[in-house]
């Protein structure tokens, strides 16, 4: 399944780098920024999320809750989060649920089966998919810039 630019997201629950239970639902006055990234202390994905990291003021001007979300177990995700001091929730999608609910598994990234591929999706606050972008090359990083316009 992947979803279109339109579509209603069903609620959904992952855990926090703390095992919480984390829900993503609908009627938020904010939009939710999802970044799916293929896995916790690789260059690339260091990168991205330092990038949100610096930029989490910009995010916030325009009403946004930002997500990194990888199949990370969450013990991995709360050491990159701490390594990295990251200001915003990370979540793993461990069983892959919504990497495949979204359409971004990647059957072969560097021999591995079932990372997410790099993806950014931005969800209005009734849960209407609003933006929505998969690279097949997971050394490019999202286009933070269409990110933030989708916020607008």
């Amino acid at each position: 399944m992947s979803y279109q630019i339109g579509d209603k997201i069903p609620s959904f629950t992952l855990q926090d780098t703390e095992g919480t239970q984390i829900t993503i639902e609908v009627g938020t006055n904010y939009h939710t920024v999802l970044l799916f990234f293929p896995l916790a202390f690789s260059g690339v994905c260091t990168n991205e999320l330092c990038t949100v990291r610096d930029n989490m003021k910009v995010y916030e001007s325009l009403n946004a809750k930002v997500y990194g979300i990888s199949i990370d177990s969450f013990f991995s995700l709360k050491a990159f989060k701490q390594s990295q001091n990251l200001n915003f929730t990370l979540l793993s999608d461990f069983n892959k649920v919504q990497s495949t609910n979204f359409g971004v598994l990647n059957n072969d990234h560097f021999g591995m089966i079932g990372v997410a591929k790099r993806s950014a999706f931005v969800l209005d606050g009734d849960m209407r998919l609003v933006h929505s972008e998969i690279l097949e090359d997971a050394g490019n990083l999202p286009n933070f810039d269409k990110i933030k316009e989708a916020l607008n």
